[in-house]
């Protein structure tokens, strides 16, 4: 394994960040801590989760996956060398079950609280917004659409605000934002020299089909010392290449959920094929090229990976032993030239 430290602190993570919003749906307990224990022996150290989690988002598996987390702690009996991150829920349909007055210092307490007693921990690593609260762009949006009678009003300084309490009490040690454009994490940003603490962190779809981040945020994140974390580095498993060759299983995410086609247009199906044949010239797995290249960013600080099976597990962890030359590099620069991101 391969290790960073988390922007602005002595933390040190794994390079790879163990996804799991499948535990409690996709993935059984008993299969959430095999993983759970299998990436821990490959030297990652770092957990990612939320509260919202498990996916799809209902109320009857909301914390499901916190709560498998939780167990697999209190069976483990140590803490101290794990990052755990989770995230508090904007409001928005798909969460109304959770929360809807937005992030105020009553919704972080709750939020906090229950994080911390299904996780079975007295503390979290990373505490995260897991998308703004105003409108913009994110969840497969490319471009900004201005809403004259949005109801939101700039409350940057009052979130920042808020969640310093919990720092103090050390409930949550860093913050950081997921879902987040240039203009959010600047304005957090601008906030912090205030005195307030620093978002050190943005957690972001990121991936060979989906480098829309590189336009304009990329630029603060190395100007600020801000790390990103990439989310869906396979996009939804499609650069697995598996729905593509006819591998996929019945019980794949795509196929259980088709409503998450974000990753399936033509555009994204013509760039994975040349991916593929990028990957097969190489003598790799477009899934080891696709991890590979976004571990590699130099703006990245962990590569967030999710599997629903240990074969998939493996492959995935594995792919921190890959690198890519700068012969490859420059031929996914062409098809990236060709079809900038299709699925963004």
């Amino acid at each position: 394994m391969r290790y960073t430290t988390l922007p602005n602190t002595t933390v040190k993570v794994s390079k790879i960040c163990l996804g799991t919003m499948t535990y409690g749906q996709q993935n059984t307990e008993a299969e959430g801590h095999a993983q759970l224990d299998y990436a821990i022996e490959q030297g990652v150290n770092f957990i990612d989760t939320a509260e919202l989690y498990s996916v799809p988002a209902k109320p009857e598996t909301q914390g499901s996956t916190e709560r498998i987390i939780g167990t697999w702690l209190a069976k483990r009996g140590k803490r101290d060398d794990l990052v755990i991150a989770s995230k508090i829920a904007g409001p928005a349909a798909m969460s109304k079950h959770i929360r809807t007055d937005g992030f105020t210092k009553a919704e972080f307490k709750d939020a906090i609280h229950k994080s911390l007693k299904r996780l079975q921990t007295d503390y979290l690593d990373l505490y995260q917004l897991h998308w703004p609260e105003r409108n913009t762009n994110y969840f497969g949006k490319l471009g900004y659409t201005h809403d004259e009678n949005e109801k939101w009003q700039d409350n940057f300084a009052e979130i920042l605000e808020g969640l310093q309490d919990f720092v103090k009490e050390g409930l949550i040690r860093h913050i950081g934002v997921s879902n987040e454009t240039p203009y959010g994490l600047s304005r957090y940003l601008e906030e912090a020299r205030k005195g307030l603490p620093k978002m050190i962190t943005v957690q972001n779809p990121y991936n060979l089909l989906n480098r829309k981040d590189e336009v304009g945020l990329t630029e603060l994140l190395h100007r600020e010392e801000v790390g990103l974390l990439a989310y869906s580095p396979l996009g939804f498993g499609t650069l697995s290449g598996k729905y593509i060759k006819g591998t996929d299983a019945q019980d794949s995410r795509v196929n259980q959920f088709p409503q998450y086609n974000r990753y399936s247009n033509d555009n994204a199906v013509a760039a994975t094929k040349q991916y593929i044949a990028i990957a097969e010239k190489h003598g790799l797995s477009i899934t080891q090229l696709a991890l590979a290249f976004v571990t590699d960013r130099p703006f990245m600080t962990a590569n967030i990976i999710g599997a629903t099976s240990l074969e998939q597990l493996k492959e995935n962890i594995g792919s921190i032993n890959v690198s890519l030359s700068e012969e490859i590099l420059e031929e996914i620069e062409t098809v990236h030239k060709e079809i900038p991101n299709p699925a963004p």
